[in-house]
This record gives structure tokens, sequence and C-alpha cells, in this order.
């Protein structure tokens, strides 16, 4: 037999169709409940009609708001937003370079550069770093959210919808929508303080035959570890003439998480035959493997004046983060290492130092029936890297043992025009809204090379061979690697809304783009709204995307020098406009297309809210970074093409095809009582899955024999079950008198860690991580909070020893809530 699985969307329009059903049972609601009115909450994103309300959109958007991202012993905003949201995920790798410390978020289970930020309704920048590594997102350069602290933030909203047309690039999975607190008065100071008290188990495996030291097949391990301090607060002024300026800073200290294995390899050369007394006594918890070091300082300043005839704004963010991860521990008989300064091996630190800043102006004003908004908005992110405890092997015993590696540096600007008025047009129930406008953006991206010695070779052979360049762990980025690249980007769009009949309302967008770097774009949606009573209506659009394929992936390019039979070989990240990449197939990047359907279900039944959301997201020319072109046939290849001395590499590229369905639920509760309080109940569901329909080749790799693969499985399952296929999440929130208190769950659906065959494939099991925190008001100003996150210490299932060949990686960097266990903390806020 086999099993049935509807459609998401066909599971969406059946929903539709029951809800009345559900509706007319409720003949036995209370008067009270019918009665309880919920209030509206006003929304600015997916819609520019003043006054829309969130219950009345025709695509769903969630809102966060500032109360909610507090109540949590996180402060990082992807980590709230990930228990908050049906379909957000922030899964946390570890040993991933620079992803350690810019972690990728990804909504409706695609790339996290596929959903676009705005910072109150304008465009936020990226971030400049491009995963590179295995880890969900690799081949994505998105904007890290956590360079804006909770403080400064009002509200968040979500809108699960694509919406190229209304706001241009990344927009096919979504748009978040950070509103700053605006406050001409009061303020707050919020300490905390937290630490994981956690214990996990590991496998291990025997050591080596005759060996000094020994070790049980499974290693339970208590740590507690992960202590962090955040003080934050915002201050709101009364600049006087109807002047506003609100000032938050944020300040974090934490400390790393360890949550390696047991290393079991031998670490020191034979003796004599013998195994080195010092086996015995090596820690053989050698790896850091969780969250990192960091120390970050954060300011954001929100600034408003409202003038007769409008209003000028503008806002001020600057952000230095000092972070601190680790690479894989190279023991004392590593070819890699040098004895004469690392006697019992060494574990090389990978230190980011991420600059980020952010500056905007704008002026809102009417022009007879008119409202225009003009506003240049300036947005800058840089990341430089210092690599410590390693060393450059081809220097030899003289090697320095820290080095400037270099970075990387990504900025925008962008300058709008709008106007929205209203008209009157007969045969519509409503006046129609319409907002149209023009998009300036600047962009430019730049390499700048490290210290020569973090990237040079020296020369020293180890037993007659040379030895690789650069430092170990990290090599720094070469003179050559250095790029200054600049785009320009012109867009202008038509967004026309309005209620066709009492009961219908409607929406349509266009938007033109055109790229000074790969070309134009046109993209439409059309959305529709029917209420059938004040609590029953169904919701649903069609739309065409796109992404524009970004500055980071056109031009990031990185190079080290591995040894292959005695004779050096440049492996290198390459451009799409380099020679060699080129000579291997590369084209010139091309946008994503993609064309989203959704059909939804809003309705109340007393005082509960339902929204039900079936979408499909298909997605054309998706751009992949390749896999690592290395075999003796690409070399022989790039010989005959006349480039020597190269070993291979890799580039980006257009070619991946998928195709993405799900469906959303959010249920919204509230349940006032006389004797036990304030209810809030909230539970959201997700179910999610993709489908990779087509993957590249390139004529030049297609003649050669064997064929090598440019995406191959590891990467399409990443694409297809590197995210949960179901999420479920419930929160309640209670309040009653001084004492209120939160409680969430979270259940993370099934999980694949895809190796290069199916044996070496591993499941992540579906796990629910709980959270509680309880708060006492002790006056109008004092609120002490005590909470713990993951308070059943729930893990990620431990890989087998197979997959964990040197202890590190106790744990797959795929999991979508990381492997920290669980953590305790405090809270003390003041209010003024």
């Amino acid at each position: 037999m086999h099993s049935f699985k509807p459609h998401p969307l066909a599971l969406a329009v059946t929903l539709v169709l029951t809800s009345p059903l559900a509706l007319a049972q409720q003949s036995n609601t209370s008067e009270t409940e019918e009665k309880a009115e919920r209030i509206e909450q006003i929304v600015v994103t997916g819609t520019r009609v003043a006054g829309r309300s969130v219950s009345d959109t025709a695509v769903p958007i969630d809102i966060v708001s500032a109360e909610s991202l507090t109540r949590a012993g996180s402060t990082e905003l992807n980590q709230v937003l990930s228990t908050a949201l049906p379909s957000f995920n922030f899964p946390r790798p570890g040993l991933t370079d620079g992803t350690d410390t810019v972690r990728p978020a990804t909504l409706r289970g695609l790339g996290p550069d596929q959903s676009l930020v705005l910072v109150n309704s304008k465009r936020r920048h990226s971030a400049s770093l491009v995963n590179v590594n295995g880890s969900v997102g690799r081949g994505s350069s998105a904007v890290d959210l956590n360079t804006i602290p909770t403080a400064a933030i009002g509200s968040v909203e979500v809108l699960r919808d694509g919406a190229s047309a209304q706001y241009g690039s990344d927009a096919i999975a979504g748009v978040l929508n950070v509103r700053l607190r605006e406050a001409s008065e009061g303020g707050n100071f919020t300490t905390s303080y937290g630490w994981r008290e956690s214990t996990y188990t590991t496998p291990t495996t025997p050591p080596p035959a005759g060996a000094t030291w020994s070790a049980p097949a499974n290693i339970e391990r208590s740590r507690t570890d992960g202590e962090t301090l955040t003080l934050s607060g915002w201050r709101g002024f009364d600049l006087g003439n109807n002047a506003f300026l609100t000032v938050s800073a944020e300040y974090k200290d934490a400390e790393r998480t360890e949550r390696g294995g047991w290393d079991y390899r031998q670490q020191y050369p034979l003796v004599n035959g013998q195994f080195d007394e010092r086996e015995t006594f090596f820690n053989r918890f050698s790896a850091w493997y969780g969250e990192p070091e960091l120390e970050q300082f954060t300011l954001f300043a929100n600034a408003g004046k409202t003038l007769d005839n409008g209003k000028i704004y503008g806002w001020l963010s600057y952000q230095d983060r000092e972070a601190r991860s680790a690479g894989f521990y190279r023991p004392a008989n590593d070819s890699r290492n040098i004895p004469e300064i690392y006697p019992n091996g060494f574990l090389p630190i990978i230190a980011p130092d991420v600059t980020d800043a952010s500056a905007a102006v704008g002026y809102e004003f009417d022009v007879g029936e008119w409202t225009i908004d003009t506003s240049l908005v300036w947005g800058q992110n840089r990341m430089a890297f210092t690599i410590e405890n390693t060393l450059n092997r081809s220097i030899g015993p003289l090697s320095k043992t820290e080095f400037d590696a270099g970075g990387f540096r990504y900025g925008q600007a962008v300058f709008n025009l709008s106007g929205v008025r209203s008209f009157n047009v007969d045969g519509l129930a409503s006046p129609l809204n319409v907002a149209t406008g023009i998009e300036m953006r600047r962009e430019r991206y730049s390499i700048f090379a490290g210290e020569p010695d973090s990237w040079r070779n020296g020369g020293v052979l180890l037993n007659g061979a040379p030895t690789p360049s650069g430092a170990q762990v990290f090599p720094g980025f070469r003179p050559s690697n250095e790029v200054r690249e600049t785009r320009r980007a012109l867009g202008a769009y038509v967004d026309l809304e309005a209620n066709l009949t009492d009961n219908m309302l409607g929406s349509v967008a266009v938007r033109a783009e055109d790229y000074s770097d790969f070309g134009s774009n046109v993209t439409g949606k059309a959305a529709l709204r029917y209420d059938f009573t004040d609590n029953f209506a169904i919701r649903g659009s069609l739309q065409n995307g796109f992404r524009a394929p970004s500055l980071q992936q056109q031009n990031f390019t990185a190079t080290s020098t591995n040894f292959i039979n005695g004779v050096p070989f440049d492996i290198t990240t390459f451009p799409v406009s380099d020679p060699v990449a080129q000579a291997l197939g590369a084209q010139a990047l091309d946008a994503e297309e993609s064309v989203n359907y959704s059909l939804g279900t809003v309705f109340r039944i007393g005082g509960v809210s339902v929204t039900i959301d079936g979408y499909r997201i298909d997605i054309d020319d998706r751009i992949v970074l390749s896999e690592n072109l290395t075999a003796a046939n690409v070399r022989d290849y790039l010989t005959s093409q006349g480039f020597i001395g190269i070993g291979g590499g890799r580039f980006f590229i257009n070619g991946v095809d998928t195709e993405t369905q799900g469906v959303d639920v959010v249920i919204n509760w509230s349940l006032p009582t006389d004797k036990l309080g304030l209810f809030d109940f909230t539970l959201v569901g997700n179910y999610n899955e993709t489908k990779v329909t087509s993957v590249p080749e390139t004529s030049q790799l297609s003649a050669l024999n064997p064929a090598p693969t440019l995406f191959g499985r590891v990467n399409v399952l990443t694409f297809e079950k590197g995210t949960p296929k179901d999420k479920y999440g419930a929160t309640v929130n209670w309040s009653f008198d001084n004492l209120s208190a939160t409680l969430k769950a979270t259940r993370y659906g099934e999980v694949l860690a895809p190796g290069t065959t199916p044996a070496t494939d591993f499941i992540l099991s579906p796990k629910t991580l709980v959270d509680l925190e309880a708060r006492y008001e002790f006056n109008d100003n004092w609120t002490l909070a005590f909470g713990a996150d993951n308070i059943f210490d729930q893990y990620p299932d431990a890989f087998p020893i197979n997959l964990n060949t040197t202890g590190a990686t106790s744990f797959s960097n795929y999991s979508p809530f990381g492997r920290s266990g669980r953590l305790f903390y405090g809270r003390v806020a003041y209010n003024f």
C-alpha cells in the first residue's frame, strides 16, 4: 500500500472549506468570549495602506513584540525569532570558520539570503561574510540580525510570503521588518546573567592496541560553562518641538561552550616503538566545539521630528564584535605541527573582529493629496581575521604563532523616493490606494590581504617534501585575492490596493529593476482576500520573484596551496570572471527567479484567532557554490588549457532548481480569568518540503571522464532535508497581579545530516525543547526574572563514532537548535 501524502496547497484548501463548519459548531460559546476583542495591531509590512491591521491583510504577517523578545534567556534576535515563528530556524554550526561568528537563519527552508531584512521598512545591508563551509546556508551571504540589539526594537513584523514586486531582490521566502523603538521619555536598564548547566553523552572507540590510555564505549560529561553577561538599556529623550531621540545600547560578554567528544587518536610519536607516556595524561577533550567566545558592544540611536507638513527621521547604529572559535586540534605527531613550537600539539583559534555600522535620514511630507517619503540609508559590515595559537608550517621553527589574515568588507547606500495617495474610483468599495516609487542602490565589496606570513610558503621541507603554505586552519588572503568591486541597481514600482467589494480586498504590484552587472528583471504580485463574515476569510497570492546575485558571490576568492605528490597546487575559490573558472564552465551569474503561490484562511472562534496558509515556491537558477573540483582529470584539463600549477577549485554557478511547499499554522487565544489571571496562548506549526529538480552542469566538465559533479549528493540533500520537515511550538504567557510567567515548548522535526553515501547519512530524530521563565514585579520600576532555556537539557542525537573520526564533532551542525544544552539565567530590569 502507498501512504497518502496530501499536497500542502490541497491541505490548505481543505482547511479553508472546513473552517466555516468549525465556526458553526461553536453555538455554546460564552457571551464573554464572543464580546472579547483583541487589540488590533497596525502593520506597515506587506501593505502600503495606512492603518491596516494584522488581522485584515491579504498575506500572512506575524508581529513579535518587544516584550516577547525579552522573555528568553538568549538575547540574540535570531534565536528568539526561531521560537516565535513557525518556519524560521536558526541552526548554530561550529568548526565552520567565520560562520561560527555570523550564523545564518532560514525561513520556510530556503536560503538565508532569500529573505529580505528591513529596518523601519528600509533595506538593511548584508554581512560581508560568505558562508563557504559545509553547513546550512553554504554559499550565501545574509543580513546579520544579531547586529540589532533587542533594546532598540519596538516590534518585528514578519511577512511570510514572497514580496519581490513590493520590495525588490531577496524577498523570495519573505520579509522581516525590524521596527525601531520610538520613545521621547522613559527608559529601561536590564542586567542578565546566564550559564550552561548541562550533561551530554557521546560514543567513543577503543584506542590502538597496546595503548596506555583507555575509554568506555560511551562517555557522559557534565559541563558548567558559557557564562554570559548582558547589559542593555534604552532611554527616550524629548528634544522639544515635537522631536524625540531614543538611544539604545548593549554590552555582551560570553564565554565559550565545549561539547566535543573524546579524542581517541594517538597524539605523540612512538618512543623506541612504544607509546609515549604523555599519552596517558593528555587532555583528550581537546576541541572547542560549541558556542564561541564573544565580546560585543552595540549602540543604536533613533530620532524623529514632527513638522507642520510631515516629519524628518533617522537612525545610527554601530557594533563591534570580537569573537574566538577554533579549528580542529593538531596532535603533536601531526605533519602540520612543529614540535619545537608546540611539543603537545595545538588548537588553532580563529578570531574575527566584526565591525558593523549604519546611518539613515529621511523626510516624509505632503504634496497635495500625496504623502511623499524620501530617504538615504547607508550601511557597512567589515570582518577582519586574526589567527591565533597557530603556525605556518612552511616557515619552520621561526614561524610566528599569530597572524593578521586579512578579511572583507561590504557596504551599500540606498536612496528611496516614494509617494502614496488614495483615489475615489467608481465601482470600488473603498478608495484605491496607489503607491509608487523609485529606489537607487549602490553596493561595494572588497577583500583585503593579510600579512605575508599568513599566506606565503617559506620553503621549509618535511622529510624532503614541501609543506602547506600559510597559517594553519585559515591561510590569509593573498594580494592576488584582493578585489574592490561596485555595482548600482535602479528599481521602480507601482503598488495598488483597494476593497473591490465590501467583502473582497485586492492588491497588485509591479516592479522593474536594472542592475549594472547582470541586467534587468520585472516582477509582479497579485493578492486577494475575501471575508465571508467578520470572523472568517480566505486569502491567496500569486507572484514571481527574484534574487540578484550578491557582490560577495560574484567576487569572493580565496587561495590555499596543497602539495600533491610533492608538487604545489593552488586550490582556489574563483570568481566567475576568472579565466580559470571560465575554463571550467563558469558564466556571469544571473538572478534567481521564483514563482510563489499561497492560499490560506483567517478565522476567529470566540477569543481564538487562527491562520492557516499553504504555500508553494518554485525557484529556478539558484546560485550555489560548486563542489571542490580537485580530481586529477580536472588538473590535467586545466594544464591543457594553459593553466599551470592550478590544482582545481570551486566557483559560484546558477542552475539548481527547487520546489518548496508547505503549510504554516498560527493560533492565538487570550483567556482572562477572575481568580487565576490572564492566559495568552500561541500555537505555531509548519510543515515544509523541498525537492531539487535540476542541478548545474557545464559542457567543459561533462566532457571529462569521469565527469566531475558540480553540485553533489551532500549539497542536494542539504537543500532537501537539512532543515526540519516540520516544527511545532506552543507558548503560554500568564500574568496575575505582580507575578507572570512564560512557558514555551518547541518541537523540531526530523533532519538529515547527509553523508557522501547513503551508508554515512545520519538522521536527527525529532526533539522537543522546553523553556520556562518566571517574573516578579516589585513595583512599577523593578522586575526580577529567573528562567531556564531547554530546561530538560535536550541534545540532538550524537554522531556514531564512524562519523566522528577525531572525537571533536560529537553532534551535527545540521541540528536546528544547536548543541549547548540547558541554560539557566537571571535578569533584573529597571524601568524609569
